[in-house]
């Protein structure tokens, strides 16, 4: 089912989302939907404040470019990052590594804004899936760089509160149709 996504002033995606505790029917129905909707919406990832539910759950693909990644490892064990798209993630714990890359965002809360925005380059994520299995998964490239942006959604943080000054002067106009 194709859900709403909330935008920016929508003070859903401000708040800390909660912690998921049993992960049911309603959760698994949730995570096919929020993938539903990022595809339909042309999105890399979406975090559950951004359709109105302040959950720690959200999904990603990043298969549409399959090098955008060096490498992946699932549990210490190499792996294929096509094997595991999409890929739902619940209750994340991030732990970032390596030197910060600048590349361009977007976000489907923050429609028609894209901006450079500074963020390490390698991440080690632990959690759990959807069968309830917990996992610790590292990476880096667009990958790494989707998980920072989601799990950020999940804190109640905003790509926009990443940039520079610099940047921020630079997409001002861009923000005030949001007001």
């Amino acid at each position: 089912m194709l859900l709403d996504i909330v935008q920016l002033g929508n003070p859903v995606l401000r708040e800390k989302c909660a912690s998921i505790e049993k992960i049911d029917e309603n959760i698994m129905r949730l995570a096919e939907s929020m993938i539903e909707t990022m595809y339909a919406a042309h999105g890399v990832g979406l975090a559950a404040p951004q359709i109105g539910v302040p959950l720690r759950i959200a999904c990603i693909d990043v298969s549409h470019d399959p090098e955008c990644i060096t490498f992946l490892k699932i549990n210490g064990k190499e792996e294929d990052m096509m094997d595991h798209m999409p890929l739902v993630f619940i209750n994340p714990v991030l732990e970032l590594d390596g030197p910060r890359t600048i590349e361009t965002e977007g976000c489907l809360s923050i429609l028609g804004v894209r901006a450079p925005v500074g963020r390490p380059s390698i991440v080690r994520v632990s959690f759990q899936q959807l069968d309830g299995q917990t996992v610790t998964l590292e990476t880096d490239g667009l990958l790494a760089r989707a998980f920072q942006h989601e799990i950020d959604h999940l804190d109640g943080v905003l790509f926009l509160d990443r940039l520079s000054p610099a940047a921020k002067m630079a997409i001002r106009k861009q923000l005030k149709t949001f007001e």
